[in-house]
């Protein structure tokens, strides 16, 4: 197993990130597809979801890529993760690129497939393919909701925070010098922090939280019919929110965790030395 993966090397991973990505989006862009075009053609409206399963399947989603990429590349699925390694963890900058390239088009195919499997949804809907539905593929300031004024500043903020907490926690849960969970079940509780920060910060910015989870599919919604792709509802070009806040939100966050919490744990300690059988006769 150990010469597979050696051979694998960095194509290896860059498949799994591709593929823990895609995941993460066929399962994110897709329920807030049946939430947002499906359920506007129920009677009445809203009976495919809600905010809360848009929260609970986006989460689910990362604990599904996780679990696919993790092997072989260690399932970053999230530039803003692999640039906060490469600043705190010693992850190889040289990759740093190559990792949020899969990234984005991992999501980007995803993406693609979401819009082709609920070509008529979307059509119905949203005839125009416009703000209105724009949010299955990419986020907006207030998911588009002009009776809340936060504009793209205020957005940008949101997502500096929402990166943060995102990374001091990853950081928290993948730490063997802490209390790191047990029995292989860092992936659904990654999964967990990412439902809990769709259910508290989801409102200011739609939590993207990741760069090419908000790139890859808005490049996809606009080579198939989204001509307003890149501008917000203001008409204000917007895409560079959730490419930018989390990058930066992402190394605030990785750094505050070795700040309160990394340099104070204990060093890691050689393992003891065992026993050698004696030789047999």
């Amino acid at each position: 197993m150990a010469e597979r993966l050696k051979r694998s090397g960095l194509i290896g991973e860059l498949s799994a990130e591709f593929a823990g990505t895609m995941i993460l989006i066929l399962f994110g862009c897709g329920v807030v597809a049946q939430v947002a075009a499906g359920g506007a053609l129920t009677d009445p409206e809203g009976g495919l979801g809600d905010h809360d399963s848009i929260s609970w399947a986006w989460g689910l989603g990362v604990t599904l890529g996780v679990y696919v990429a993790a092997r072989l590349s260690g399932a970053h699925i999230n530039p803003a993760v692999t640039v906060a390694l490469a600043v705190f963890k010693g992850f190889p900058w040289r990759k740093v690129a190559p990792y949020a390239l899969a990234q984005t088009a991992g999501a980007f195919v995803a993406a693609l497939l979401v819009r082709w499997n609920y070509t008529e949804a979307l059509a119905k809907a949203d005839p125009g393919h416009t703000i209105k539905t724009q949010t299955v593929f990419s986020t907006l300031p207030a998911n588009g909701n002009t009776a809340l004024p936060v504009h793209e500043w205020g957005a940008f903020r949101d997502q500096v925070i929402g990166t943060a907490i995102l990374l001091l926690l990853i950081m928290a849960i993948t730490d063997m010098l802490n209390t790191p969970p047990g029995a292989n079940l860092a992936p659904f509780v990654i999964g967990l922090v990412v439902v809990a920060i769709g259910m508290a910060f989801g409102t200011n910015a739609g939590y993207a939280i990741n760069p090419a989870r908000d790139f890859g599919p808005r490049l996809a919604s606009f080579l198939t019919g989204y001509g307003g792709a890149w501008r917000d509802q203001y008409g204000n070009l917007y895409f560079w929110v959730p490419i930018i806040g989390p990058l930066i939100g992402g190394v605030l966050g990785a750094g505050l965790y070795k700040v309160f919490i990394g340099r104070f744990l204990p060093a890691a300690e050689p393992e003891p030395t065992g026993r050698v059988p004696a030789p047999e006769d």
